[in-house]
């Protein structure tokens, strides 16, 4: 069998090689132990029962609460926006025809204002999602990883 660094090839290291003990969390003393120690197994259970838990959690339900708070009210608006031009080029060609500027007309104007709110929601959906909700679903997302892997490393008999 192949040989790579000294080891077999095809073998899993489950400790975390980026662990870095010389770049400890803000405010926290060095620790020269090493990685911390993993909590012990918890109680078998489906990788669908734990999807489902941490779905029933509030940390979810709250980085969902918040998502909503933005994406909702944000798309009623931008939709509003959207129809309000396409109705007022049916309903009212008078006005949307009327010249503003040489040949640019209201039209061209709120075409163009189309394209601007577009990139501007890009923008806004972004920062909120940055800001208010990245850091909680990326811990969700860690959460979740260790509850499955801790259930693989109990269903496969291997102690960590």
């Amino acid at each position: 069998m192949e040989q790579h660094d000294g080891r077999e090839a095809g073998t899993i290291r489950l400790d975390d090689p980026w662990y870095d003990v010389i770049a400890p969390e803000w405010g926290d003393a060095v620790d020269e132990t090493g990685p911390p120690e993993a909590p012990p197994p918890a109680p078998q259970q489906s990788t669908a029962d734990i999807y489902l838990e941490v779905q029933r959690s509030a940390a979810f339900q709250k980085v969902r609460r918040t998502y909503r708070r933005f994406v909702l009210p944000a798309s009623a608006v931008f939709l509003a926006w959207f129809f309000a031009y396409v109705i007022t080029a049916t309903v009212a060609p008078g006005l949307m025809a009327r010249s503003v500027a040489g040949a640019l007309n209201v039209a061209m104007l709120a075409g163009l204002g189309q394209f601007a709110t577009t990139f501007l929601l890009t923008w806004a959906y972004a920062r909120h999602a940055r800001l208010r909700r990245d850091r909680e679903a990326l811990d969700l997302r860690w959460e979740t990883q260790d509850m499955t892997r801790t259930k693989v490393l109990v269903t496969s008999g291997e102690q960590r």
